[in-house]
């Protein structure tokens, strides 16, 4: 049992370390990074240091655009993927399997070669520059609908859809107060896996949003696009831009738990 608890303390140790570090040069000078050994404790600088971000790029801007189209497809992710996900698992409809095949098989088509085309449509919409390119074509996924068919077929009984029907519920009404609440955990982890998704997403972003309204990633690719890089600049955007992940993770992290441990009682 010892051994375990210092193993996971040293995973835990070697994967925040990183991000540990990048706080200490982000508060520092370019100098640090030549200086032997490494300074391993915050300096004084980090505040003037994302000040300088926020001078640089319009960073602000940046963060506001990457909440809402991260937020927003992800509550659009987990609420279609749900909704498909229950009427692939327990609903009975001609041409359900082949949909699902269908759907499935799309994950395996390279997201690059829809670039072309998309961009195209999104120029006949006269979306090119708005969130709106980002938000819409990212509404659902096929990955969300499999995720969440797979879960709902073995964690949702049938005899409790029949016990709802038996009191007068239609489908919809099963869907809010028997699936939603079914699916919370591994809603929970849809949500927390496509938001990291959508806020680390850059090519997209690239090319089809104008450079004065960024998101986080191309702001930050544009942090270090000088011709002589500035470390400090680039990972004190950096830690800025990490902090809302760090806060979905909080966030979504008792009711993934919450999830497991529901499930380990049940089995």
């Amino acid at each position: 049992m010892r051994l375990r608890y210092l193993t996971l303390t040293a995973v835990a140790f070697f994967s925040a370390f990183p991000l540990y570090y990048s706080v200490v040069v982000a508060s520092r000078h370019n100098s640090a990074l030549a200086e032997v050994p490494p300074p391993l404790l915050p300096g004084g600088n980090f505040f003037a240091n994302v000040a300088r971000v926020f001078d640089t790029v319009p960073f602000g801007l940046a963060l506001a655009n990457s909440v809402i189209v991260a937020g927003s497809i992800s509550v659009a992710v987990m609420f279609f993927s749900t909704l498909a996900g229950f009427a692939f698992a327990k609903l009975r409809f001609r041409g359900r399997n082949a949909m699902l095949v269908i759907t499935i098989a799309t994950m395996m088509v390279p997201a690059q070669l829809g670039i072309i085309p998309l961009y195209m449509l999104m120029v006949k919409l006269e979306w090119t520059g708005t969130n709106y390119a980002l938000i819409v074509p990212a509404l659902v996924n096929a990955f969300g609908v499999f995720f969440m068919t797979q879960y709902l077929s073995r964690a949702l009984p049938g005899e409790l859809l029949e016990a709802g029907r038996v009191d007068g519920c239609t489908t919809w009404g099963l869907f809010w107060h028997v699936v939603l609440p079914t699916a919370r955990p591994a809603a929970a982890v849809l949500g927390m896996l496509t938001f990291m998704s959508a806020w680390n997403d850059y090519f997209w972003p690239l090319v089809v949003l104008s450079p004065d309204n960024p998101t986080v990633q191309v702001a930050l690719s544009t942090l270090a696009s000088g011709y002589v890089n500035d470390y400090v600049l680039g990972l004190a955007g950096t830690a800025i831009g990490t902090l809302p992940l760090v806060a979905v993770f909080a966030l979504f992290g008792k009711q993934i738990i919450g999830g497991i441990m529901q499930g380990a009682v049940k089995g």
